[in-house]
């Protein structure tokens, strides 16, 4: 029947008796303020206003429309206050994705029960994965993503790390351990398989030793530690999870070409929601105790 909005117009007339204190009150010009209630009470098929030489007065009907309309202002105000707290609200699931070891030394610290207590209805499902997930295309909302990203994705770098090569301490006996990065190619090799041949460690590993003994391949990392601890190889991991590995003997490094910045990420559009902000928030408020899960 007519435009909503128009009402803002009458409203402001009938509250200052004035186009132009109207106008100011909405910080519009005059003639808008004009065009928008012609416009309204031609819509309705009557006049709400006289307009004279003092300024404006209600007509009969305007000022029985006058408390409608108010109504009217009184429940878009209510409805403008309800979105504005359902977006100050901090509530929902963020699904976050890692690979499964950090997942488990997070779980092992107190990090997400401090989580809740600040954000009660704030829930964080983990979605485990080596490879890295599309963000994009709603695969997960959030990454904790060691290595290079993708140029389409925002968020800020939480913590370094780094590796080195690693072996059984029966490898290590039977076989011995390079004393330099060239020497790899003389021993058996623990490596990623085809679905992990894009991550950085397979990279490298390929260019100091292209023509290496590969005895196992995984698609985890998970499985990288439980090859190299079974004796089967010598395997590039992160120091915070080689080193805390008693059978396992740091045997090269930190390499320094395998070094990686871990960092928090999401997509330009999830980034300023209340639930993924509420997440980003708390991680930079926590960047102490991240370091200590994700570099040792």
């Amino acid at each position: 029947m007519f435009d909503w909005s128009d009402l803002r117009y009458f409203l402001a007339v009938a509250r200052h008796r004035s186009t132009a204190a109207a106008g100011r009150a909405l910080k519009v010009d005059q003639s808008t303020v004009q065009r928008r209630l012609a416009e309204l009470e031609r819509r309705i098929g009557a006049p709400l206003v006289k307009r004279q030489q003092s300024g404006c007065c209600l007509t009969a009907y305007g000022e029985r429309l006058l408390p409608l309309a108010e109504q009217v202002e009184q429940s878009v105000l209510a409805l403008e206050r309800h979105v504005a707290d359902a977006r100050r609200e901090v509530s929902g699931v963020v699904r976050v994705t890692c690979p499964e070891p950090l997942m488990y030394r997070i779980n092992a610290s107190n990090l997400f029960e401090r989580l809740s207590l600040r954000h009660p209805a704030l829930k964080v499902e983990f979605v485990m994965c080596d490879r890295y997930l599309d963000l994009s295309r709603g695969e997960a909302d959030v990454a904790l993503r060691a290595g290079d990203t993708e140029g389409n994705l925002v968020g800020r770098k939480i913590a370094d790390s780094a590796w080195a090569i690693y072996g059984s301490r029966k490898y290590v006996d039977r076989h011995g351990q390079p004393d330099r990065v060239e020497d790899l190619a003389q021993h058996a090799l623990v490596g990623f398989d085809g679905s992990m041949s894009d991550h950085g460690t397979a990279q490298w590993l390929r260019q100091v030793a292209p023509n290496g003994n590969i005895v196992a391949s995984n698609n985890s990392m998970l499985g990288m530690v439980y090859s190299a601890k079974a004796g089967l190889g010598l395997a590039a991991l992160p120091t915070v999870l080689g080193d805390a590995e008693p059978d396992l003997v740091r045997v090269l490094g930190p390499i320094p070409e395998l070094a990686r910045i871990w960092r928090i990420l999401t997509t330009p559009e999830l980034r300023h929601t209340p639930r993924v902000a509420a997440l980003f928030d708390f991680m930079v408020d926590e960047v102490a105790t991240l370091r200590a899960i994700l570099s040792g």
